[in-house]
């Protein structure tokens, strides 16, 4: 005898629609559990330019590494939250964890001349590109 499954079209639509409705609107967890953060990547004929959204975290808590043409970006985030009234506390909320990305860009990045800059939540990084070495010929003797 065969097993009969019961199809219903509109069960993953209805959970899909409410997912995430009644959480709070900004999470550095994606559903994965994988942290992430937006980050806009440009190019131009010298350089590469990055704009990363880390908000809440502060520039001694965030790491660049540079290999090539790999561009890794860490960041630790502490967010406490404590909410008194005189000396009573009413509600104390904390998070802690780690955000990554990690690119692979188009051509080497000169490393001793990348430079970064962070201000209102935002990361901007300048990767100037190194210039392509050209094949070089050899006379045969």
């Amino acid at each position: 005898m065969a097993n009969i499954a019961r199809f219903t079209p509109f069960e993953d639509t209805i959970d899909d629609l409410f997912r995430g409705f009644l959480v709070r609107p900004l999470s550095y967890e994606s559903p994965g559990g994988v942290a992430q953060f937006r980050v806009d990547v440009t190019e131009n004929d010298d350089a590469y330019t990055l704009r990363a959204e880390i908000p809440g975290v502060k520039k001694n808590d965030i790491n660049v590494s540079i290999d090539g043409d790999t561009v890794a970006i860490s960041a630790e985030v502490k967010n406490e939250k404590d909410v008194k009234n005189g000396e009573r506390v009413l509600r104390t909320e904390r998070y802690y964890g780690k955000v990554y990305r990690a690119f692979t860009l188009g051509q080497s990045v000169d490393e001793g001349s990348a430079s970064a800059k962070y201000a209102d939540g935002v990361l901007e990084l300048t990767l100037p590109k190194k210039a392509a070495v050209q094949a070089k010929r050899i006379t045969i003797q």
